[in-house]
């Protein structure tokens, strides 16, 4: 067997790559097609990358009639079609029409009734759950007949169109995210990155009408699509709506699912609208934690408003800081160490959380109380314990050292 043909199918992509730049041919078949097929098949990204990155056609026309990109659409893989289809920049309009209209075949037809078209069975669909553990997106894999595919159509469909400047009118991308109602599945996720780049005032109008709906769904993706917008392009470095939060007061205050609620509220905590913080205050013994751990952020107005805390707002952090819940303690504790008010029961309550089980609040609670030149962080230092390699570049772990030497300039001075 080809060395190449080999390394592909144990999916090997270090030395996928070595044997790229010792020459190796990236048009190698397999079995009668381009190893770039096989690594389509396999939802092998990394081998699939260098394959292309050496020159692999991924628009090469098979026996079939079909090219490796639109074998990665048929599979469902929203990110290999990505890649695929912007390896060539731009795609010929011909390839790009393909593209979109067989992605929009397998979103009309489903991912189901398409598998037993192709494979002309009826008996039971095997369904597993694929988790992507970097991003921490998922998705079904259908298999039936030994044809595989992936639940990610729509994604594909959503994302190509938005590539190719094609605006998806709003109520169809609403329709494509609750075909699969979880805010972690890929097409959703995908949905509310598109929308959230719509940084116009019709798209906030229409999400923000759509938190009224009866049903939590709509209400959720809602949500969710109003803190990508509150959130801004990263891309293009715009965030219009950052400072309209306080328009979501009302929902805020009227929602009763917790899911939707923590959204919306998330959504506030980039304003600094002072209703804000009242909202915060009321659901600090909210008994779902994703609300409780949010409150903290409700008060974070401003570097001065955290030397100036009112008397409620200060109380309310304090009590959070011992919630049974450790997301909870931990937002409450870094709050804390930010603030610069000089009440002795912070640094008491800093250094009660320097015994903390978890190592991230200790580190927050030891940074907390060295930035308040409190001496008392020289000995809590020890109970942060040993840190792992990506840690030890982490500027808090040298809040110690700095309170030292601003100690030893001042008795110097």
């Amino acid at each position: 067997m080809d060395e190449l043909v080999a390394a592909v199918r144990r999916g090997d992509a270090d030395e996928v790559r070595a044997l790229l730049e010792s020459g190796a041919d990236p048009e190698t078949f397999d079995d009668g097609l381009p190893v770039l097929c096989r690594a389509v098949a396999a939802y092998d990204e990394p081998v699939a990358e260098a394959l292309l990155e050496a020159g692999a056609d991924p628009l090469r026309r098979l026996p079939d009639g079909s090219t490796p990109l639109l074998r990665a659409v048929d599979g469902g893989s929203h990110y290999l079609t990505l890649l695929l289809a912007c390896h060539r920049v731009p795609l010929p309009a011909p390839a790009r029409e393909e593209l979109l209209a067989r992605a929009r075949h397998w979103v009309e037809t489903g991912v189901e009734a398409e598998l037993r078209r192709r494979t002309g069975l009826t008996g039971p669909v095997e369904r597993i759950r694929v988790e992507d553990d970097e991003i921490g997106w998922w998705c079904d894999q259908l298999t039936l007949g030994g044809l595989t595919v992936r639940d990610e159509h729509r994604a594909v469909l959503t994302s190509m169109e938005e590539h190719y400047g094609v605006r998806t009118p709003f109520d169809e991308l609403v329709a494509r995210a609750l075909a699969h109602p979880d805010r972690d599945h890929v097409v959703w996720s995908d949905v509310v990155f598109t929308l959230g780049r719509r940084l116009d005032e019709e798209t906030w109008q229409w999400s923000r009408d759509l938190l009224n709906h009866p049903d939590r769904w709509h209400r959720l993706l809602a949500a969710d699509v109003l803190l990508s917008l509150i959130l801004g392009d990263a891309f293009k470095e715009a965030d219009p709506f950052w400072d309209r939060g306080r328009e979501l007061v009302p929902w805020a205050e009227q929602e009763q699912d917790p899911e939707v609620l923590a959204v919306v509220v998330h959504a506030m905590t980039h304003d600094s609208a002072p209703e804000i913080e009242a909202v915060g205050l009321s659901y600090a013994t909210h008994p779902d934690p994703r609300m409780r751990v949010l409150v903290p952020d409700t008060l974070e107005l401003s570097e001065d408003a955290r030397s100036l805390a009112r008397p409620e707002s200060l109380t309310t952090v304090l009590t959070l800081a011992r919630d049974d819940d450790p997301g909870v303690r931990q937002e409450a504790c870094r709050w804390l160490a930010h603030y610069r008010g000089r009440e002795p029961e912070v640094g008491d309550e800093l250094v009660a959380l320097t015994h903390d089980e978890r190592q991230p609040i200790r580190i927050w609670a030891v940074s907390g109380l060295a930035r308040r030149d409190d001496p008392r962080c020289v000995e809590a230092e020890h109970r942060i314990g040993p840190v792992d390699e990506e840690q030890r570049g982490d500027e808090r772990l040298m809040d110690v050292w700095r309170y030292q030497r601003r100690q030893e300039a001042a008795e110097h001075s």
